[in-house]
Parts: structure tokens; sequence; C-alpha cells
């Protein structure tokens, strides 16, 4: 069995990955219709890309559900798109493939602006798509377990944003595969992602013990504040839970604690959430255990002053491993990250690319295939962080030297993996 601890790894020179062509933006304009109206373009965009969030009683400000609610919005939806800051997808296209990829092409960012600058025409009612349904609160359906805190959380009005990690005790007598995750938030105006840590040894209850703020829990930045035995992984607002392939499955060991860090983002007044994280089980015999691999490189400094500076790990496989889900995170002066596969026989493989890092979209990416990766393989992951008072996001004025730490002004340089074992095939629970 592989043990993949957090590690300091060798660094090496970046070679350039390969992109699949993409038409420039005049090609696009061809496409666009004449005459783009609400019912036929325009509906069906937002019905797939945007109403997951933004309707009644999600996490988005606003509804985007229905012609009253869009058009009357039609050029900030024009701008935020043209700008790709909406929908929140932020994977460079063509390096890696995943699941659930969230973008619009460049012809539907055309047909919006058009049909913004055109006046937001409704055309014939009659043709408008229905909206999704969401009937369901769970997506999975009914949870095996939910766990939540005792009472809410409250939230300070004003300040800067809170990590706050709940620690929630299971009391199984004997392992549970866990298949998939999801999260309900209690106050969706403050809920920014959820991250759920799984500690087996007792650390999280005594930082929660130290913290004797009056509230459950205990606050960090960056991670739990010791090194995770597991990770069930993340949710954001837009995603979707999804259940590991068949025959995988997380392991939540007897007695262990799951920790719930909730990222709360201050609103301008006092705000109290309960945030309620579910598990799924699996009900199927599960082969092969979901892993993750923490690849990090804490040993950087980054000057103050500097645009873009380069920082590099190495992480090398010990065995035949497949890869289902990555997951990159830096902190505030991040700006980009590359990671991809170096195989035994010269071959280089894409997994992820992210050239315009932001600290509020930190995400979770399902390959759309799983990758293989021999024995003997290598991962390399190349970023750039800007620690110059250029960067809008820099907290330090003036810019100071950063290293590798857990508070705001520090930064990390991490990309998390989930894998299983090609070799491993557990028994019959």
């Amino acid at each position: 069995m592989i043990d993949w601890k957090l590690g300091i790894v060798a660094c090496t020179a970046v070679s350039a990955g390969v992109f699949a062509t993409q038409r420039g933006p005049s090609a696009a304009l061809d496409e666009v219709p004449e005459n783009p109206t609400y019912a036929e373009h325009i509906a069906p965009m937002l019905n797939d890309h945007c109403v997951e969030c933004h309707r009644p009683g999600e996490v988005a400000p606003f509804s985007l559900i229905g012609y009253a609610e869009a058009s009357k919005r039609a050029p900030m939806l024009a701008y935020i798109t043209e700008k790709k800051r909406m929908p929140p997808w932020k994977p460079v296209h063509g390096f890696g493939e995943f699941l659930d990829e969230n973008r619009l092409s460049d012809v539907e960012i055309a047909t919006l602006k058009k049909w913004a600058d055109n006046g937001a025409p409704r055309g014939d009612a009659s043709k408008e798509p229905t909206p999704p349904s969401f009937s369901s609160e769970w997506s999975l359906g009914e949870p095996d377990l939910i766990l939540t805190t005792k009472r809410p959380f409250q939230l300070h009005a004003e300040g800067q944003d809170v990590y706050r990690n709940f620690v929630l005790k299971t009391d199984f007598k004997e392992t549970r595969w866990v298949q998939a995750m999801d999260v309900r938030p209690g106050n969706k105006a403050i809920v920014h992602h959820v991250i759920a840590f799984v500690d087996t040894k007792g650390r999280s209850a005594e930082l929660e013990k130290r913290s004797n703020d009056g509230q459950e829990g205990y606050t960090t930045f960056g991670g739990p504040g010791f090194n995770p035995d597991s990770s069930f992984g993340g949710w954001a607002p837009g995603l979707r839970a999804k259940r590991t392939a068949t025959g995988t499955a997380f392991k939540l060991e007897p007695g262990a604690t799951v920790v719930m860090q909730v990222h709360y983002h201050p609103n301008g007044k006092p705000e109290s959430d309960q945030t309620r994280l579910a598990l799924y089980f699996a009900k199927e015999p599960v082969r092969k255990e979901m892993r993750l691999a923490w690849m990090a490189n804490p040993l950087f400094r980054i000057p103050a002053g500097a645009k873009s500076h380069e920082v590099k790990l190495e992480y090398p496989i010990p065995a035949d491993v497949t890869v289902w889900a990555v997951m990159p995170h830096m902190h505030l002066l991040g700006r980009t990250m590359k990671a991809e596969a170096l195989l035994p026989d010269g071959s280089v493989k894409p997994i992820v690319y992210i050239d315009d890092w932001d600290f509020n979209w930190q995400m979770n990416y399902t390959l759309k295939e799983p990758l293989k990766l021999p024995r003997g393989s290598r991962v390399r992951v190349v970023g750039t962080y800007d620690n110059s008072s250029d960067n809008p996001y820099n907290p330090n004025n003036p810019p100071k030297p950063i290293t590798w730490g857990e508070e705001t002004t520090d930064e990390m340089f991490l990309f998390i993996a989930a894998y299983t074992v090609d070799a491993e095939r557990l028994g019959d629970r």
C-alpha cells in the first residue's frame, strides 16, 4: 500500500504543454445569430450554465430564471462573460479534459453581447425552454449520514474572511466506505466553500479545546491546522455531488472525526450559519480505496515586488496508480499553476493548467478519462506568484517577502490528486 505524505520534493525545469487549437474571435463572430433572442438563444444558455446557482434560495445574489430577471441584467451578463469572470471555470481549455466543464464558447459569449447590445429582445415566448427542475434538497437523494454542529456559528459583520473548522465526531464500530459527499449551507449569503478532512488521532479536538472563543470549532487558514489522515474533497457553489467510480470509495475508519472546514465571507452585518455535510456510503463491494496525494513544496520565499515568481515541484510515483480528480491550491498571490505527468517512456501528459488563478474559486476537477500513471512516472507542477504592488489581492502594502504558512498573509504551493492503486483489490466488506 502506498502512503503518500506531504513532503519536500525536488524541482526541475518545466516543459511546454500541448494546447488544443482554438478558433479566434473573428471565427466565432461569423456564427453569432444576426438577431439573438432570449427565447431561442439566451434562455437555453442560462439554463445550461447559470441557473444551478442563479435561482431563488441558492448562493448567487440574484436569479436568472425567466426573461424579466435576465433582460434587466443583460449588459452585466455580457460584461462578466466577456471578461471570463462567469461561469466560474478556471482550467485552460485543451490542457486536460474534465467532467462537468462549465464554460461558454466564444460563440455563446459573442451572442450574449450582441443580445445585450440589441436591447435584450425576448423573441417568441412560446419557444422559451422550461428551466431545469431542482426538486430534491440533496441531488443524490437522501444521504446515509448528515453531520452538522450542535448550534449555529455566529459570524462578525465585517473584517477578514473566516476559515472555521467544525469537529464532527462519528461513532461507527466498523469501517464505512464513502462514495460521495454533499453540502447544504445553512446561510448561502456567507458560505463560500467547504472542505471535509478526516482526523483519526484526535488532533482537531485538541485544537478546538485551545480555541476557547465560546463557539464550536476553531479557526485556521489554508488547512485544518494539522496534516489530515485523508479528505473527502471539497464543495463550492455550482458543484454537484458525484459518486466515485463503481468499486472505489474513501475510507472512514471506526471512530474517525470529520473536520468540516467552512470558508465564511462577512457581508456587512452579523450572520449565523449551521451548514450540513452529507455522506453517501457504498452499497456494492469496494475493491479499491480512493486516496488523496498531497503534493507540496513548502520551501519557497517570494521576494517583495516580484511580479512572476516561479515555484516548482516534482512528485515521484512509486507504484502503478490511476488519478481520478485534481485540485490546485494557492493563496492570494497565486497567478498560475500548471500540472503535467512525465511518463517513464519520455512522454508528457497534461493534467490541468490554471492561467488566471482566483482564490475565490478553488475547485475540484474530475478527469473525463482517468489518468494511468505507471510506476516511475512523475507529476510536475509549476506555479507563479505576483507579490508586487500591482496585484490588487496583495494583502501587504507595501509588499514584503512571503513564505509558506497558514495565515492570510502567507502562501501555499499545493496540488492534491485523488487516486487509486492499480494492484489493490480489497475483499468484500
